[in-house]
This record gives structure tokens, C-alpha cells and sequence, in this order.
């Protein structure tokens, strides 16, 4: 019976441990604008591409996908983020632009 109790409480241990990961804002990252529509971008100035990391399954978290995408934005410069793939809400891929 303990062999089977061990397996279960190291898996749920692993599962707390990945659920309390965070990420803060960085200073100016919750100013950048996303976006999903290019016409919103055509007088900007394109800085680089954004891609939200992956987990060790090769999957976006959710619950981080944002705040990662505009941090790497505001650390390109940008104050636009252009989501080229995903949805607004869970950037997977992007643009960085300085727009006026």
C-alpha cells in the first residue's frame, strides 16, 4: 500500500510545485498594447518577434502566456504587441512594434 501512496504524493507535490510559478509584470509591461489586427500596427516601427516560452511538454501556460508576451515586448521597447499566432488572451507568437 505505501508504494502505491508515494508515487501519488510525489506526482501531486510536482503538480503544486509547477502551479505556483508566477511571473510579475515588469515595469511598463501592463502599458503595452495587444493586439490581433495588423492595421493597428501599419505606421509602426517593427522591433522583433515575441514567442511565449513552453513548458517542458512543449505547451503554452495559459495563466502566464500574457504577462510573458509583454514582458518580451516592453523588452524590446515596444508599447504594441501584434499576436500572430494564439488569441489575445493566451499570445503564443508575435510582433514588437514602437508605435507614435
Amino acid at each position: 500500500m505505501q508504494r502505491t501512496f508515494i508515487p501519488c504524493y510525489v506526482m501531486t507535490s510536482a503538480l503544486f510545485l509547477d502551479a505556483c510559478t508566477t511571473v510579475n509584470l515588469a515595469p511598463g509591461a501592463d502599458q503595452v498594447r495587444i493586439t490581433d489586427k495588423a492595421m493597428d500596427v501599419t505606421t509602426c516601427k517593427a522591433l522583433g518577434n515575441l514567442r511565449t516560452p513552453k513548458n517542458d511538454q512543449g505547451l503554452v501556460d495559459i495563466s502566464l502566456a500574457q504577462k510573458q508576451f509583454r514582458n518580451d515586448a516592453v523588452g524590446l521597447g515596444a508599447n504594441v504587441a501584434l499576436v500572430t499566432e494564439g488569441f489575445l488572451s493566451v499570445p503564443v507568437a508575435g510582433i514588437a512594434y514602437r508605435c507614435p
